[in-house]
């Protein structure tokens, strides 16, 4: 048992953090139950998304999460779960946001020659 009070402190928190990353796992373990259980678009979201979770807090390693993301995929696969890819279209978001950038520039430009003239 610590002595002093910050590690009486550092302990309490070591305890609340444990208990709140068994609660993350249990999730994860639960989707993935679910999943293998009933594979669908919406279970692979789920479990995938409870992984993704885990990772962005520094639960699980980016790797690990990953090689788990493809286990799920290789099971829906197997299952014949239809894969649904996200629409997105780069170039539509390039070209529009070009033109902004584009303003910008030209306005810091004026901006720069009427500080010259006065």
């Amino acid at each position: 048992m610590p002595i002093i009070k910050s590690a009486k402190k550092a302990a309490r928190q070591a305890e609340k953090r444990t208990k709140h990353n068994a609660e993350i796992k249990k999730a994860i373990k639960a989707a993935l139950k679910e999943f293998k259980k009933n594979p669908s678009t919406t279970t692979l979201a789920k479990a995938q998304s409870e992984i993704d979770k885990a990772v962005k807090k520094n639960l699980l390693a980016k790797n690990t999460g990953s090689r788990r993301k493809a286990k799920l995929h290789e099971i829906a696969k197997k299952a014949e779960v239809k894969l649904e890819k996200k629409a997105t279209d780069k170039k539509t978001a390039v070209k529009a946001s070009a033109p902004a950038k584009a303003t910008k520039v030209e306005a810091k430009k004026t901006q720069s020659k009427a500080k010259k003239t006065a």
